[in-house]
């Protein structure tokens, strides 16, 4: 959510954003909300002063009173100054829960360097890391070729739970687990605390680090309860340390999410994402920092580095692409996505999301730092999260970009040790 403050200060950054986001239809909601803005301010002068007059009338109709005087008047004057707070609160109120419409469905303000674009078709690729391979025999299937071996069930999978489910077995339970303490080891080792959340939160808590439009097209609601199964270890972690401060020693706070993922939207289709592409149950390990605001630039090629630095080691190809201001969504000030190499489709797909939200999470959810040269001042956090490593999505590209001619699939070199020395599957 973006502050008062920040639209009160500065309309015409925020109208020229949802311009390049191409939201248009949200310009209209600026003057409304700057309107609102200055009316509210203008009630709580006018509560203020009539709140003191009732203060100073209590004290004169006192002194009339001992004086042995008849403050009828201001009797009379006092009787109706209740009713006119309570109105003026009332208005207040109203125009309150307006603003707050308002803010929380404002998107962030972009960073300088997003690329401007309408849809993704516009997004820009930064580099390209590794050899994508070209085999010379027709790769099989990932899900088939997981299905043969006994690694996965989708079938039984799909009875029970519906498309977009799977069982996983064997071997590719044991590839799961050593990718999950591959990149875990990696990121400890750089000063990160692992940290395994609940994997359901209550709404209000959930309004706090996500667009509130994923509450119909990606969570799953809990019926009867206030609750709803995480889409990400990211929002539990963002959540953690609402209406709380921060000491500026404290920050920054780097945390390593593990947890699985459950979201009702699986992604666009394409060529061999039904088996463990596009899913509705996933796990993911997920670096998220809390930052002081100068620090999150610096923090953001942190985050990428290190999501990059898991795939070189897999010796996955792949790429990095800025995300363009059609594409961001509402939350981040800028994005990068690493997109692995997938040699059936013959192109790269999204494997880890990397986004800068500045403060506008920590708005949401009250989280600030104290300056510690002066305890009274005190600012909004920077928040920032990046998938280190979506297990799913990377064993189909393990499957695609080391299989053999013979079907068989070899162990990429690092996760070796996590497999009591295997080489392949």
């Amino acid at each position: 959510m973006l502050d008062i403050r920040l639209v009160r200060s500065n309309p015409d950054i925020i109208r020229a954003d949802l311009k390049k986001r191409n939201t248009i239809e949200k310009l209209p909601w600026i003057d409304d909300l700057l309107k609102k803005d200055a009316r509210s301010r203008e009630l709580k002068v006018e509560t203020d002063a009539l709140r003191q007059r009732r203060n100073t009338i209590a004290r004169e109709i006192n002194r009339a009173r001992k004086a042995g005087e008849n403050p009828v008047v201001l009797l009379a004057e006092a009787a109706n100054l209740p009713e006119l707070i309570r109105d003026l609160d009332i208005e207040k109120e109203e125009i309150a829960r307006s603003i707050h419409y308002y803010l929380m469905r404002l998107p962030n303000i972009l960073h300088e360097s997003v690329p401007v674009g309408k849809d993704d078709t516009e997004n820009v690729e930064i580099r390209r890391v590794g050899t994508c391979r070209i085999p010379d025999f027709e790769l099989k299937n990932h899900g088939q070729l997981a299905a043969e071996n006994g690694w996965a069930d989708f079938e039984r999978a799909t009875k029970i739970s519906g498309a977009g489910f799977y069982f996983l077995k064997g071997s590719l339970v044991l590839l799961d687990m050593a990718l999950q303490r591959f990149s875990i080891d990696l990121l400890t080792h750089k000063g990160y605390t692992p940290v395994i959340p609940p994997f359901m939160i209550n709404r209000s808590s959930y309004e706090g680090v996500t667009d509130l439009d994923d509450f119909e097209k990606v969570m799953y609601k809990i019926d009867g309860d206030d609750m709803y199964l995480i889409a990400t270890s990211e929002h539990p972690i963002g959540a953690m340390y609402r209406d709380e401060i921060f000491e500026e020693g404290d920050l920054p706070l780097r945390l390593a999410g593990i947890s699985p993922c459950f979201r009702r939207e699986i992604g666009a289709h394409g060529l061999d994402t039904k088996g463990l592409f596009r899913v509705h149950q996933f796990t993911k390990v997920e670096q998220f920092v809390f930052c002081k605001p100068d620090d999150s630039s610096q923090i953001h090629d942190e985050l990428l580095a290190n999501a990059e630095e898991v795939f070189k080691k897999l010796l996955i190809p792949y790429r990095v692409v800025s995300i363009c201001t059609g594409d961001i969504g509402t939350v981040a000030a800028k994005k990068y996505d690493i997109e692995a190499w997938m040699p059936r489709e013959n192109a790269y797909r999204e494997v880890v999301s990397c986004s800068n939200c500045t403060s506008y999470q920590a708005v949401r959810l009250n989280i600030k730092v104290r300056d510690k040269s002066d305890f009274e001042s005190k600012q909004y956090v920077h928040t920032l999260n990046s998938t280190a490593i979506a297990t799913s999505r990377v064993m189909r590209a393990i499957l695609e970009n080391f299989q053999k001619n013979d079907g068989s699939v070899e162990i990429p070199q690092v996760l070796r040790p996590y497999l009591n020395d295997k080489e392949y599957l």
